[in-house]
C-alpha cells in the first residue's frame, strides 16, 4: 500500500506524495463519497460538524470559500469495508461562528472535499453554512373582524423574516388548527388562514405561530366574532276582537326568533305587532214568543200553555230566556165536576173588567194634561231660561228705519212678556262689526241705538258662570272665564270664539228659530276637571268642548271647530265624536269617515282641525283608536327657561303636549306665572303608536363652563302617559350648572325622539342675561278677535248677497252650475251627499266656508269662484233662477 503526503505552502499550492499506496488490485479506481457534507445552520454560538467520507482514498481534504482547511483541524478515520475489503476514509471538521461572519455580507460560506486515490481526485457537492436568526416582528399579522354566519373568513398572516424561513401554524383558542382533521380550515401557501364558512363555533382569538431551529414567535391575538342577524319568525294568528260587540281591533305578533341575534348581529327590522280593525257579532239575548193559548180544562181542573224562547233565539254567546216556558193555571168547564161556575164568578169578571177600563182612561187624561202643558211652555220660552232659571223671556218689537230691507221678516209676537224699545240697524248702517263683549252681553252701538238684552241689566261674567255652574248638568263647567265665551243671539246668528284656543261656535241665521233669543257659551273644559274613559288604543285627540245650554231648539245645524292632533290618515285610525248625555255618561254619535246625512252629528275633518255639524248642543270630544302602528299623533315640542337667572343653576323646560292650540294657551299661561320665557321656535313631532317610549337628551354643551346635574344619559317619558292625551303639560327638566356667575353664552344641542321613531333637535344658543325676548310675540300668532260676535257682523258674506247666492245655486241647473259645482270648487265635493240632505245645499256650504275662512277669509276668492261658475252677470251674487 502506497501512502501520499501533501504539504501545504503560503501559494496555497499542494503537493502529493504517496505514503500509502492502494493495493494494486485497487489501484486504477477513482474514489468516490459515501457521504457528502450538508448545509448546516449556526444556531447562537454553537459550531457545526461537517463529514466526509469516500472509498477508495488515500487522503481527504476540505477547501472552505476556496481555501485548503488546515491539516490539523481535520478529524480523520480510516477504516475497511468488510464486503469490499476497500479503504473508507472519514474526515470530519468543525466551522464556527466567527468563521463565517469573516465573510458575512460578501458571500455565503461554502465548504466542499477533496478525496485523492492513485488513479485521481474528486469533489463533493458545496455545503452552505448559514447562520440561524428569526426576527421579533411579523411583517403582516391577521386582523380581528365581525362577520355574518356562513361568510368566509380571510386572516392574513406575514412571519418574520428568519434563516431558515419559518415555519407558521395557527391557533385558535391555544388549540393548534389541524386543517386535515377540519376541511372548514386552509392554510394558503403564504400563511394565510381561510375560514370557508363561518360558524357559531369559528368565534374565538386566532393566532398565528411562526417557528424555526433558532426561536418560536406568537403574533397578536385576532378576534373573530360571528354574528347572526336576526330574522322574523311567521306571524302568530289574530288575537280574538277586542270588542265583544261592534267595532275593536285584534292584533298579531311575530318575534325576532328566527333566528335570534347573536353577537351584536342586527336586530329585525319591521313591526313586531300588526293591527287590524274588526267587527264582533254582537251577542244575542234570546226572547220569548208570544203565550200560545191556553188548553182545554182538563179533568184535573187544570189549563195549560206554552211559549218558547224564538223571539230571538239566543245566539253568539247570548243569556237564554229567563223564566218558565211553561205555566198551568186553575179552570172550571163542564168538563171538570168538581166545581161549577156560579153567579158570584160572574160579577167578579165584570168588576175586575170595569176597574181596568177606568184606570186606562185616567192614564190617558194625565198624558193629555202632560203634553198640554209641555206645548204652553215650549211656546213661552224664549231663551234657555228653562235651564239655567236666571233669565225671563224676551219678544222683539223693532221699530221699522228706513231702507231696512235686511229685517223684512217680522218676528213672532204672540208669546212675548215684554218688549224691546230700541232700534235694530241695517248692516249698511252700521260703520263697522260690533262685538259682544265678556263684560254686558250686547254693548250700545256707536250711533245711540240699543242691542237686545233680558229686559234686565246684564250680569258680569263671574256671576254668569256661577248661575249656569249652580245647575245639576254644568257642574263641570270651569267658573273661570278665560276659556269661556257667551252671548246673546236671535235668528240672526253669530259666533263665539274662545281666542287662541282654536275653537269657535258658528251660528248661521235661521239657526234659531225667528221670534226667540238665547244666551249661548262656549267654554273649553280642563281635562282634569272631566273624566273620559279610555280604552284599548284610543286616545283623545281635540279639547273637550261644552256648548249650550243643551236642550235649545235648533231649526239648522250650528258649526263648532276645534283642533286635533291625529296625523288625519284615515287608513291608521277609527276617529269617533264622543258626547256626554245628561247622565254623564260619554256615548259614540258618529264614526269620522262612516257619517250618514240623517244623522243629527256630521264631521268634516281637515289637516289640523275638525268642524262638527250639529242641531244638538252638548259637551264634546273626539277620540281615535289606532288601526296599526304607522298612527301617528302630533306632538308640539316647546322649550322654556328662566327670564332671570342670578344662580349657578339654569333649568331649561320642555314641554311635550298635544299640538293644539288650547293646550299651549294653556301652557302659556302657566309659563308666565312661573316667570319663563320661550328660548326656540317650537317643533312638531309625530308620535306613532309603536309602544316605544319619548326620550330627551342634551349635548355639545361647553364643558368649561356648563355641567349637566343629570345623571343618566337620558330623561324619558313613558309611552302612555303621551298617548292617553289625558295629561296635559308633560315636560321634563333639564337642570344645567354653569361654573361661574360671568358666564352667561350658553350653547347646546336638545335632542327629542320617540326609540325607533322620529326625532327632533334644538339648537340653544342664548345669553341667559341679555336675551329679553317676549314670551310668545316671536312664536305665536295672537288671535285678537271678540269673543262674541252677532248678528251680520259675524259673517264675511253679507246677509243679502248670502241669500241670493242660495236662491240662485239650489235649484237645479241643467248645465250643473249649481251647489254642487260650488261645492267642488271648494274642495268639499266629498260631503255632497250631506249638503244634499238640507233643505238648502248652498246655505250649508256657505256656512262651512264662514267656518273655515273667518280670520283669512276673501270675498274676492270667492266672486271669483262664483265667476268660474257662471254667476257673475251684473254684481257677481245678483242672480237670478232665471239664468239656469
Amino acid at each position: 500500500m502506497t501512502f501520499f503526503s501533501l504539504s501545504f505552502g503560503s501559494d496555497s499550492q499542494h503537493v502529493a506524495t504517496v505514503t500509502n499506496p492502494l493495493p494494486a488490485a485497487f489501484s486504477d479506481l477513482l474514489p468516490h463519497f459515501l457521504v457528502e457534507p450538508d448545509d448546516v445552520y449556526i444556531v447562537k454560538n454553537k459550531p457545526v460538524t461537517l463529514t466526509c467520507r469516500s472509498t477508495p482514498a488515500t487522503q481527504i481534504y476540505f477547501k472552505c470559500n476556496g481555501e485548503w482547511v488546515h491539516q490539523d483541524d481535520h478529524l480523520i478515520e480510516r477504516t475497511v469495508d468488510p464486503a469490499t475489503g476497500l479503504p473508507v476514509m472519514q474526515v470530519t471538521i468543525d466551522i464556527s461562528r466567527q468563521q463565517v461572519e469573516k465573510i458575512f455580507g460578501l458571500e455565503d460560506y461554502w465548504c466542499q472535499c477533496v478525496a485523492w486515490s492513485t488513479t485521481g481526485t474528486q469533489k463533493s457537492q458545496k455545503a452552505y453554512v448559514r447562520i440561524a436568526y428569526l426576527r421579533k416582528n411579523f411583517e403582516e399579522e391577521p386582523l380581528g373582524k365581525e362577520v355574518a354566519l356562513d361568510e368566509e373568513v380571510l386572516l392574513r398572516c406575514h412571519p418574520p423574516e428568519g434563516v431558515p424561513m419559518a415555519e407558521v401554524e395557527w391557533l385558535k383558542n391555544e388549540e393548534v388548527i389541524e386543517p386535515s382533521s377540519d376541511p372548514n380550515y386552509h392554510v394558503t401557501p403564504d400563511h394565510n388562514l381561510i375560514i370557508k364558512q363561518a360558524r357559531l363555533a369559528d368565534t374565538g382569538n386566532y393566532t398565528c405561530v411562526a417557528k424555526n431551529i433558532v426561536a418560536r414567535r406568537r403574533s397578536s391575538s385576532a378576534s373573530v366574532t360571528v354574528y347572526v342577524n336576526g330574522g322574523w319568525s311567521t306571524w302568530t294568528g289574530w288575537s280574538a276582537c277586542s270588542a265583544t260587540c261592534g267595532r275593536g281591533w285584534q292584533k298579531r305578533t311575530r318575534s325576532c326568533t328566527n333566528p335570534t341575534p347573536l353577537n351584536g348581529g342586527t336586530s329585525c327590522e319591521g313591526q313586531s305587532v300588526q293591527k287590524s280593525a274588526c267587527t264582533a257579532t254582537c251577542p244575542v239575548d234570546g226572547g220569548w214568543s208570544e203565550w200560545s193559548k191556553w188548553s182545554a180544562c182538563g179533568a184535573d181542573c187544570m189549563a195549560w200553555r206554552s211559549r218558547e224562547c224564538t223571539q230571538p233565539v239566543p245566539g253568539t254567546g247570548g243569556r237564554d230566556c229567563q223564566g218558565l216556558d211553561l205555566q198551568s193555571q186553575n179552570c172550571t168547564s163542564e168538563l171538570c165536576p168538581q166545581t161549577a161556575s156560579g153567579p158570584e164568578d160572574v160579577a167578579l169578571y165584570v168588576g175586575i173588567v170595569a176597574v181596568a177600563l177606568c184606570l186606562l182612561l185616567l192614564l190617558i187624561v194625565v198624558v193629555l194634561v202632560y203634553r198640554r202643558k209641555k206645548e204652553g211652555l215650549d211656546a213661552d220660552v224664549a231663551d234657555s231660561s228653562i235651564l239655567t232659571t236666571g233669565f225671563q223671556p224676551v219678544g222683539i218689537k223693532p221699530t221699522k228705519p228706513e231702507n231696512s230691507h235686511l229685517l223684512t221678516i217680522q218676528p213672532d209676537l204672540t208669546t212675548t212678556t215684554s218688549t224691546y224699545q230700541g232700534s235694530l240697524q241695517s248692516r249698511h248702517e252700521l260703520t263697522g262689526k260690533f262685538s259682544v263683549t265678556n263684560g254686558p252681553l250686547l254693548d250700545p252701538l256707536p250711533n245711540g241705538s240699543h242691542t237686545l238684552h233680558n229686559g234686565k241689566l246684564p250680569s258680569d261674567p263671574t256671576e254668569f258662570m256661577n248661575r249656569l255652574s249652580a245647575q245639576s248638568y254644568f257642574k263641570t263647567l270651569p267658573r273661570d272665564t278665560a276659556n269661556t265665551s257667551y252671548g246673546t243671539f236671535n235668528f240672526l246668528g253669530g259666533r263665539l270664539t274662545i281666542p287662541n284656543t282654536g275653537v269657535s261656535l258658528l251660528i248661521p241665521p235661521e239657526a234659531i228659530p225667528r221670534g226667540k233669543i238665547y244666551e249661548i257659551y262656549l267654554t273649553v273644559q280642563r281635562k282634569e276637571d272631566v273624566r273620559l274613559p279610555l280604552a284599548g288604543c284610543q286616545t283623545l285627540l281635540s279639547p273637550i268642548v261644552s256648548c249650550g245650554p243643551p236642550g235649545v231648539v235648533l231649526t239648522r245645524p250650528v258649526i263648532l271647530s276645534m283642533d286635533h292632533c291625529s296625523d288625519a290618515n284615515p287608513d291608521n285610525w277609527a276617529i269617533r265624536l264622543k258626547k256626554q248625555s245628561y247622565e254623564g255618561t260619554w256615548e259614540d254619535v258618529l264614526q269620522v269617515g262612516e257619517e250618514l246625512p240623517s244623522d243629527p252629528y256630521y264631521c268634516q275633518l281637515e289637516s289640523e282641525t275638525c268642524r262638527i255639524f250639529t242641531e244638538q248642543l252638548g259637551r264634546f270630544a273626539l277620540v281615535g283608536e289606532s288601526l296599526s302602528m304607522a298612527a301617528a299623533k302630533r306632538l308640539k315640542l316647546v322649550l322654556f327657561a328662566p327670564v332671570y337667572c342670578t344662580t349657578l343653576d339654569y333649568s331649561i323646560r320642555v314641554y311635550c303636549m298635544d299640538d293644539t292650540q288650547d293646550v299651549l294657551k294653556e301652557v302659556m299661561q302657566m309659563e308666565k306665572q312661573l316667570g319663563g320665557r320661550l328660548i326656540d321656535e317650537p317643533q312638531v313631532l309625530l308620535f306613532k303608536d309603536s309602544y316605544h317610549n319619548l326620550r330627551l337628551s342634551i349635548h355639545d354643551m361647553p364643558r368649561a363652563h356648563w355641567r349637566s346635574k343629570l345623571l343618566a344619559a337620558y330623561q324619558e317619558i313613558p309611552f302612555y302617559h303621551i298617548w292617553s292625551g289625558s295629561q296635559r303639560s308633560l315636560h321634563c327638566t333639564f337642570t344645567l350648572e354653569r361654573l361661574s356667575l360671568s358666564t352667561c353664552e350658553l350653547t347646546c344641542q336638545l335632542c327629542v325622539w320617540q326609540v325607533e321613531g322620529e326625532g327632533q333637535s334644538f339648537s340653544i344658543d342664548i345669553n341667559i342675561a341679555k336675551d329679553s325676548r317676549p314670551l310668545d310675540s316671536d312664536f305665536l300668532v295672537l288671535d285678537n278677535s271678540a269673543p262674541a260676535l252677532a248678528g251680520p257682523s259675524a259673517f264675511q258674506i253679507p246677509y243679502l248677497i248670502r241669500q241670493k247666492i242660495c236662491s240662485s245655486l239650489d235649484a237645479p241647473c241643467p248645465h250643473g252650475a249649481d251647489w254642487r259645482l260650488l261645492a267642488q270648487r271648494l274642495k268639499l265635493e266629498r260631503h255632497l251627499s250631506f249638503f244634499a240632505s238640507k233643505a238648502s245645499p248652498t246655505s250649508v256650504i256657505l256656512d262651512l266656508w264662514e267656518a273655515q275662512h273667518f280670520h283669512s277669509g276673501n270675498l274676492n276668492q270667492l266672486a271669483a269662484v262664483m265667476a268660474e261658475i257662471g254667476k257673475q252677470e251684473a254684481m257677481i251674487f245678483l242672480v237670478t233662477d232665471g239664468e239656469c
